[in-house]
């Protein structure tokens, strides 16, 4: 979750193409092919899903919902105040919640009842209060980093803490604005971060102890050369790319791809906003990554293109450009279609066609939100408390059910929904319900 709105205001199932083919040089080699690298984990054990795009592969579930919404199963409480998602893994709900000065990270299981609750390090007391980031569970071990940059690893089971890292003090950065957001990316190695310090821009830690394995150089602003570029409020994907793992992600100011293994960057685009934010996770469309930040005007689909030697670096290709500025309720690629909501009040929901750009639909009479994919239908929880089922095949944004999940009159339901075991996970703040969608 990257809850950052500033204050005036405030889907790899598509596997073709997503331009016109195009006509093979004699002798050239073909294109590797680019995939999402996932979790081996069970369920939901990371945000926005296995492999970090939204999409459930779930099946069976109800293709509409009755007048009240589907049936509740279970109603918790006790979360605090926050933001975060729920992660679902080895028999467990993980959450994390800011209760008053302190940062909680919060252990239930699948009935919703407690089992236990840790603290990591202070809550987020400014504007927008409420725990950030997202954990992410591998190999028995949990990962959290709190608002003011403090990473954590715990046991799973237990909660006790095995190592820490103050990402900020160790690489001398500066907090953003609305508080560092990221949910941490884990593989079966390292933990990826952005202090945006002055000594890195990025980082992998040792996922076992939190030694640091590699950090790339820290890049400064062009206007204020002494000044580290911070980092973004959105969360990286792990994209494999021929016989290459890159890193792909958000800084302040710039989308960049970095190799995962390495730490070098590969190339870096530039999102520039009102407010340096950019906080909507990229998404992998065929070979190519799709990015947009709030009030930019500046979404597109840019291309990564195979090394020119051997070992070389990864190259980038602008594919097109499109109106759609998403802030922190994602986009999901399905069918052919990018969907996602714009940022400004009033102007509600897009689809845009993937190979093209172009806008299929508009649908302004709903607010913004949060969206996953599942069984063919899009699960949107918009951020003033509606949750609502939509076809994607539609022509337009066709409604297959909706329900009043909250009454959100700051229009803050940001969390974004899950899907496990034929059940639907909605949060805000303190509470969160669980819903029956199988059939």
């Amino acid at each position: 979750m990257a809850p950052a709105r500033p204050a005036l205001a405030l889907f790899t199932l598509f596997a073709g193409l997503v331009a016109a083919p195009r006509p093979a040089l004699a002798g050239a080699a073909p294109a590797p092919a680019a995939s999402l690298i996932a979790s081996p984990e069970e369920g939901w054990p990371q945000f926005r899903g296995p492999r970090r795009d939204g999409i459930s592969d779930e099946r069976g579930l109800l293709p509409e919902w009755p007048a009240d919404g589907p049936p509740l199963v279970a109603t918790v409480t006790g979360l605090g105040k926050g933001f975060s998602s729920p992660v679902i893994t080895g028999g467990r709900i993980f959450l994390t919640g800011d209760f008053g000065a302190e940062t909680r990270i919060l252990a239930f299981d699948l009935t919703g009842q407690p089992l236990w609750s840790v603290p990591n390090g202070a809550a987020w007391l400014n504007q927008y209060q409420g725990a950030r980031g997202t954990v992410a569970v591998r190999g028995g071990r949990l990962y959290h980093q709190n608002a003011h940059g403090r990473v954590v690893c715990l046991d799973a089971a237990t909660g006790r803490e095995l190592w820490a890292v103050d990402l900020l003090q160790r690489f001398k950065g500066e907090n953003i604005t609305w508080g560092l957001s990221d949910c941490l990316l884990v593989d079966d190695r390292l933990v990826y971060t952005s202090p945006g310090g002055r000594e890195a821009s990025l980082v992998a830690l040792d996922r076992e102890t939190g030694a640091v394995r590699w950090q790339s150089p820290p890049q400064f602003l062009a206007e204020s050369p002494d000044t580290p570029e911070g980092a973004g409020y959105a969360a990286p994907i792990l994209v494999r790319f021929g016989e290459r793992r890159l890193l792909v992600g958000n800084t302040q100011r710039h989308l960049y791809c970095v190799d995962a293994d390495t730490g070098e960057v590969q190339w870096r685009r530039e999102r520039k906003t009102p407010y340096s934010v950019i906080a909507m996770m990229p998404v992998l469309v065929g070979d190519a990554i799709f990015s947009t930040a709030p009030m930019s005007g500046a979404a597109g689909l840019h291309r990564l293109v195979p090394p020119s030697t051997p070992g070389g670096k990864i190259g980038v290709a602008d594919v097109w450009s499109a109106q759609l500025d998403t802030c922190q309720g994602g986009v999901v690629h399905v069918g052919g279609r990018l969907f996602g909501s714009h940022y400004p009040k009033g102007r509600g929901w897009t689809a845009l066609d993937a190979r093209t750009g172009e806008t299929l639909y508009n649908a302004p009479e709903f607010a913004k939100g949060s969206l996953l994919h599942a069984d063919d239908r899009l699960y949107v929880l918009t951020e003033d408390g509606w949750a609502l089922l939509v076809d994607p095949a539609a022509p337009a944004f066709a409604l297959q059910g909706r329900f009043r999940f909250v009454t959100a009159k700051d229009r803050d339901a940001w969390a974004h929904p899950v899907i496990w075991d034929g059940q639907l996970f909605l949060r805000y703040h303190n509470t969160m319900e669980i819903r029956r969608i199988r059939k």
